[in-house]
């Protein structure tokens, strides 16, 4: 995985790694959930993996719109 920039400096994202139609994201707490184009959608991952190579604003996003939404909990 790669580490999150954190450009805000409060995230509770530490980590993502992108796949071609999904990421994933490791939290402060260790957890990690996979979101696909599955669930919650392409539209969804997509501005997420912009957000993640940012290095701002994925949490919020992640709290906002696809907080329960997710495909798994890996971890």
């Amino acid at each position: 995985m790669e580490r999150y920039k954190n450009s805000g400096g409060n995230s509770g994202v530490i980590a993502y790694e992108i796949a071609d139609d999904s990421i994933k994201v490791k939290f402060s707490d260790n957890s990690v959930y996979l979101f696909s184009y599955r669930k919650p959608g392409s539209s969804h991952v997509e501005k997420m993996k912009i957000l993640a190579t940012r290095g701002q604003g994925l949490n919020s996003y992640i709290n906002t719109n696809v907080k329960f939404l997710y495909e798994s909990k890996l971890r």
